[in-house]
């Protein structure tokens, strides 16, 4: 298995020829060149950083092999197109060509107590070699291989991303949802969180367009 890393919290997976996209947001300059790639596209939830609900309708309408999955508000944003969006929740299994899916987590973080918590579930690939949490520090009972790690954002703190670290227990942490943070930002979190930091794990920063193999 690879990944792509995309700008913010976008990441293509890659398997035996099999390649799905997770969150192509509009934070996502080539988000319409990684939809047109992928046999489907999953979906953590409905926010517009990690939905581009307009390019994804559209490559519904151009390319009828394209499946999509996600939330219950993420599917009625897109209508059923002909049984090819699916509704996914917590403990939901699926398939895509070589890759197995499972479904975790229920609830997007807290930002404030005035703003709704919309559904989020995060995507667990291939029983614990890869877990996306969307924008949750929800921790699947899997030991997990790699974990994509947010790491900014209105929701999210520090003291929570270590401790979600410390839980989870991956081998690695690759850091997504990391656009509102500058450069010296996003290392000094690396710093905090990573090997030599509170977590005492490898914390890798990616370039957008840089793959790695897992």
């Amino acid at each position: 298995m690879k990944i792509t890393k995309h700008a913010h919290a976008c990441v293509t997976v890659e398997k035996d020829g099999t390649r799905v996209v997770i969150d192509p947001g509009t934070f996502t300059p080539d988000a319409a060149e990684t939809i047109g790639r992928a046999e489907a596209v999953l979906i953590t939830h409905e926010h517009f950083d990690h939905f581009d609900e307009h390019l994804i309708a559209e490559a519904l309408q151009t390319r009828p092999e394209l499946q999509v999955f996600g939330t219950p508000a993420v599917a009625a944003a897109l209508g059923a197109q002909d049984a090819r969006v699916h509704t996914v929740v917590a403990g939901d299994t699926f398939s895509v060509g070589s890759l197995t899916v499972s479904v975790h987590g229920r609830r997007h973080a807290l930002v404030h107590a005035d703003i709704p918590c919309p559904d989020n579930v995060g995507y667990l690939f291939d029983g614990g070699a890869l877990y996306h949490p969307g924008d949750a520090y929800f921790a699947p009972d899997d030991v997990i291989h790699t974990l994509l790690l947010p790491t900014s954002g209105p929701w999210t703190k520090l003291g929570e991303a270590a401790d979600f670290v410390r839980t989870v227990k991956p081998e690695q942490v690759l850091q997504i949802h990391e656009l509102m943070l500058s450069d010296l930002g996003q290392q000094s979190t690396a710093n905090l969180l990573g090997e030599k930091g509170l977590t005492g794990t490898p914390i890798i920063r990616l370039e957008p367009g840089t793959t790695v193999q897992l």
